[in-house]
């Protein structure tokens, strides 16, 4: 078994999510806004319960998960970030871990999401023996396009995922330097 690391940026900590952090993970995809690129129809309580004992386990089997997005100095809850199996069918996406992030509107164009993800995509250089990482993201995405751009990951190849286009990023892992 093994336990999410916290991690710390100058503006936010990313920790292992907690069954306090249920009610927030609720707010965050029931929000329309939130999830209208990523799969585009709210999720109701039982699916973020679920979604939320997966977190558990990806790191539990996996050794690598998602993580509480929290602002370092209030404590605020701003989002969801890190890696993740996800099982998707998609080719691309298999033997590689997928990055994801997916962040409240306060947290939108304050850079949060960068901050976050060169927090996790250190991380996995660090602690994974993966030879990349992937990440899925709408076309029309042109925020996190940039955020996947700025973190190092070059488009790989155009799909659909289940009826909806879908571009896969990839990020060729870099030596951990101490």
């Amino acid at each position: 078994m093994t336990d999410a690391p916290t991690l710390h940026t100058d503006r936010l900590i990313l920790r292992p999510h907690g069954i306090a952090d249920y009610p927030a993970c609720r707010a965050l995809w029931a929000d329309p806004q939130v999830v209208r690129h990523v799969g585009g129809v709210p999720l109701d309580a039982q699916a973020v319960w679920f979604r939320l004992l997966r977190y558990a386990g990806m790191w539990s089997l996996l050794g690598y998960g998602m993580w509480v997005i929290e602002d370092r100095t209030i404590g605020a809850f701003l989002g969801e970030g890190g890696l993740l199996s996800a099982a998707r069918g998609l080719p691309e996406l298999e033997g590689v871990p997928e990055a994801g992030w997916v962040l409240g509107p306060q947290a939108w164009g304050r850079g949060v999401a960068s901050e976050a993800m060169d927090a996790v995509v250190r991380w996995a250089d660090a602690h994974l023996d993966a030879p990349s990482l992937r990440c899925i993201i709408a076309p029309d995405h042109g925020a996190s396009i940039r955020v996947a751009e700025k973190l190092g990951f070059v488009a790989l190849a155009d799909s659909m995922l289940g009826d909806k286009p879908t571009r896969v990023f990839d990020r060729p892992r870099r030596p951990h330097s101490a």
